[in-house]
């Protein structure tokens, strides 16, 4: 099928519907792509572009629905699509985000967060188990966007990552703008993020553009990437290493020559990086 099912450490972008046969019709250089698995589960045309896109770019799988640190039960439906999804694809790398996102029989289309307590580390850890034994491979979890903190949380996202990781081999998915959001919006201190979090388990990283609203920084993935996140992204990488870089745009998406300049204002980075 292709090139291995490998990430390299480059610059990748964020795959979405309307470049999908701008790429397969001129074959960019592109060094991965990265897709939303749930955009993809069943057969059907989606699935098809997709085969043919991995016959020439790494894939990594990005999935938005799971809710790992929800109370209902994961849903085997979406275990059993995820499964077969990475059965066809290979993917170089799949992940989720650190949220929950169902109550009551309930499913809410967000990323929601919550305490960073012993009790909930025990409760996300059993699930990510869960997913690694049915997926046969290793999870990435990813950093969360927040607009509100909890007082009773017992440790730093930083912190519950970094146990999280250590008690089930989970690797992290560092998105960068999501804790440069956090810095901003709540103060989060974002050196110490950087420093909890082991490097040995950080496999993948994202950038992306916010928007501000009301004074806000909201996570909207719809601008270019901000100075201060490439500042951060660059303490990042002299703290942690070079690793697979993303370029996320879900919104208001530009050409895809836009999208492939962001990710060589990556690139240049991780080359500088691996030169030091």
């Amino acid at each position: 099928m292709g090139k291995p099912a490998t990430l390299p450490c480059s610059a990748g972008i964020g795959l979405r519907a309307p470049h999908y046969r701008e790429v397969l019709n001129t074959l960019p250089q592109l060094g991965w792509v990265e897709v939303h698995s749930e955009n993809f589960f069943g057969d059907g045309v989606p699935l098809r572009t997709l085969l043919k896109v991995r016959e020439h770019y790494p894939v990594s799988l990005h999935g938005v629905g799971m809710g790992l640190a929800s109370t209902e039960p994961l849903s085997p439906q979406h275990l059993t699509a995820l499964r077969s999804l990475c059965d066809q694809v290979q993917p170089a790398a799949v992940s989720e985000h650190l949220c929950w996102n169902a109550a009551s029989g309930m499913v809410i289309n967000d990323l929601l967060p919550f305490p960073y307590t012993q009790e909930a580390l025990l409760h996300v850890a059993s699930r990510v188990d869960q997913v690694q034994e049915k997926l046969g491979r290793q999870l990435l979890v990813e950093n969360l966007s927040s607009y509100l903190s909890f007082s009773h949380s017992e440790m730093t996202e930083g912190e519950f990552l970094a146990e999280l990781s250590q008690r089930t081999g989970c690797g992290i998915l560092f998105d960068v703008e999501n804790l440069y959001v956090n810095a901003r919006n709540l103060g989060v201190d974002a050196e110490k993020f950087i420093t909890d979090i082991p490097a040995a388990a950080v496999k993948e990283y994202h950038l992306a553009g916010f928007s501000v609203h009301d004074g806000c920084l909201v996570d909207t993935h719809d601008h270019p990437v901000h100075a201060d996140v490439w500042a951060l992204y660059e303490c990042a990488l002299r703290h942690l290493g070079p690793r697979p870089t993303l370029i996320e745009w879900d919104n208001d998406i530009p050409p895809l020559q836009v999208l492939m300049a962001e990710a060589e204002k990556a690139q240049k980075r991780l080359e500088h990086c691996h030169a030091l």
